[in-house]
């Protein structure tokens, strides 16, 4: 036990990705039981999905509080609770946590609309709005309170202590993304059961190309605000407002595809322009070794 602990203290960020993929990707297998259950067929994605979710996002509030407590004690505990109630923030920082998206999406949306009615945002044409929107907002806010704690709360912190904005956003985007690859590759699949690429594609140019980009963001705004709570609130806002709310009504494979791009390069472009305004702060450099 001593040392599982020495190693898991002088390498707590590489720990915390090997147990969080553990603990996810070892509870959705056993939700779907096995990998015999890849890719789900119509039947199984409309029973299990919530149960198969709820597995996936057990992993990084289990892997980040727990290792909080392993690697920094009570007194790591404490400063994880101080930034979880972090609240006070200039509200700017509310205004791009929680508006990115949604202006991304509705402007990334009405552009493609202009080529056919199928991309208009789906809070706009639903016949229940007040549903749609609820649904998103009860998604979201599961989304940032149980991975926030691991990927804002436990990861982040350490790798900007080695790297700039840019890359920690840049690393942990991309595991975030190829973490979501499990859930991807199970919902998938045609009503019989059979691995449809089409279905499997737009999912995973989100998660690689999306993610990674909207993540630099969130590494960004915790920088300048060091709020667990604010990043809760930006994670929340984007699964909320594109997986849910503004997401078509109708709109999928190739069509999906060329609504993920746009906004992927929205998103990147927004990064840009972020690090072209902050250019010379010494934050968004600085290079290191993950531990």
């Amino acid at each position: 036990m001593t040392t599982i602990k020495a190693f898991i203290k002088s390498r707590p960020v590489v720990t915390y990705f090997a147990l969080t993929f553990a603990i996810s990707w070892g509870g959705v297998l056993l939700v779907i039981g096995g990998p015999g259950g890849i890719p789900a067929n119509a039947e199984q994605l409309e029973i299990l999905l919530p149960f198969v979710v709820l597995a996936l996002t057990v992993g990084p509030i289990v892997a980040g509080i727990l290792l909080t407590g392993l690697v920094d004690g009570r007194t790591g505990l404490r400063e994880f609770l101080a930034r979880l109630r972090r609240w006070r923030v200039d509200a700017t920082w509310y205004a791009v946590a929680l508006l990115t998206t949604p202006l991304l999406a509705t402007v990334t949306l009405f552009a493609l609309a202009l080529t056919s009615p199928v991309f208009l945002p789906g809070i706009f044409v639903s016949d229940d709005k007040v549903s749609l929107l609820l649904s998103g907002i009860m998604a979201g806010l599961v989304g940032g309170l149980f991975e926030e704690p691991g990927w804002t709360g436990f990861v982040t912190p350490r790798l900007r202590q080695r790297y700039g904005v840019f890359t920690t956003g840049l690393i942990v985007g991309f595991l975030w993304g190829a973490w979501h690859f499990i859930v991807a590759f199970w919902g998938s699949g045609t009503a019989s059961g059979a691995f449809s690429l089409l279905l499997f594609l737009p999912q995973f140019l989100f998660y690689v190309i999306v993610l990674p980009a909207y993540r630099v963001l969130m590494v960004w705004v915790y920088d300048r605000t060091e709020s667990l709570l604010v990043a809760m609130l930006m994670h929340a806002s984007l699964t909320g407002s594109v997986l849910f709310i503004f997401m078509p009504l109708a709109i999928s494979g190739v069509l999906l595809l060329t609504w993920y791009l746009v906004l992927a390069a929205a998103l990147w472009v927004f990064v840009a322009a972020v690090a072209i305004a902050n250019r010379g702060r010494s934050e968004w450099g600085g290079i290191g070794r993950i531990r």
